[in-house]
């Protein structure tokens, strides 16, 4: 079972969208996928059409043992896709947890009580360095960081590499295996300079699929759907098949004893 977690602390950078679109693209290549929407603002829920009131069962219930899996663990319009969404609720949950012990294992405890049926399990983060993300850092084991190919990209990156240096400290499996260029605009200058700055600072960590900016990703949430099922001939849909199959393509690597998901000395820290 492959765990990442899809990473940045700035919002509007493609977190959702990716672990929407990459889910739902390597469910299409017959693997077993679990998205967890671990942002208090519900957006990868919303993605799918679902939202969840208060006190009903979601990532909250879950992490603090009010419920079973089963019995939060929600289908979607894709096969092989499952959702562990998330509520209102959640916004509370650093309040609650302050002054506890282990209260950034929560989720590390959780994944113990999942069936061990996925293939993947993907994480979407909240836009912010709180207790969730530690949370969710604590109980992955890679990190994909999607970055827009726009100016600000790098800002900030050094706060986020040392909080993953951290938190390895507790998980030592943790690796940054994976960085997405995207939100891309190829006609722009700017964008092919920012998409070099980004290969600079992360050489192969850097994935070659790169996703283009395409109205129809923005379009499919407020259908319920992932890009695929939505408009199959557009270029996010290409572009997160595309993406996908590196991903998998990363497991044949592995295999052969290549070496994976070292952060970049020059960010490090």
């Amino acid at each position: 079972m492959r765990k990442i977690i899809v990473l940045n602390q700035k919002g509007g950078v493609g977190k959702t969208t990716t672990v929407a679109n990459l889910g739902a693209a390597l469910a299409q290549m017959d693997r077993r996928v679990l998205l967890i929407d671990a942002d208090p603002q519900a957006n990868l829920s919303l993605h799918f059409g679902v939202e969840i009131p208060r006190g009903e069962p979601s990532l909250y219930t879950l992490l603090r043992q009010e419920d079973a899996p089963g019995d939060v663990i929600l289908p979607t319009p894709v096969k092989d896709l499952s959702l562990v969404p998330a509520g209102i609720d959640l916004a509370g949950l650093g309040v609650e947890l302050a002054g506890s012990e282990g209260r950034h294992l929560l989720m590390r405890r959780m994944l113990g009580r999942l069936p061990d049926a996925y293939d993947y399990i993907i994480v979407d983060s909240p836009p912010s360095l709180g207790v969730l993300t530690l949370n969710a850092l604590c109980a992955m084991e890679e990190v994909f960081i999607p970055l827009q190919t726009e100016f600000f990209a790098l800002q900030g990156l050094s706060k986020l590499l040392g909080t993953v240096k951290r938190v390895r400290r507790v998980n030592k499996k943790l690796r940054i295996t994976g960085v997405i260029a995207g939100m891309h605009d190829a006609r722009t200058c700017l964008a092919k300079e920012i998409l070099e700055e980004i290969k600079n600072h992360f050489g192969p960590r850097v994935f070659k699929t790169v996703i283009r900016k395409n109205v129809r990703l923005a379009e499919a949430p407020g259908f319920g759907l992932p890009i695929m099922q939505y408009d199959p001939d557009c270029h996010g849909t290409e572009d997160y098949t595309a993406l996908a199959r590196e991903v998998v393509a990363m497991e044949a690597a592995r295999r052969c004893g290549e070496p994976q998901g070292a952060a970049p000395r020059s960010m490090a820290g």
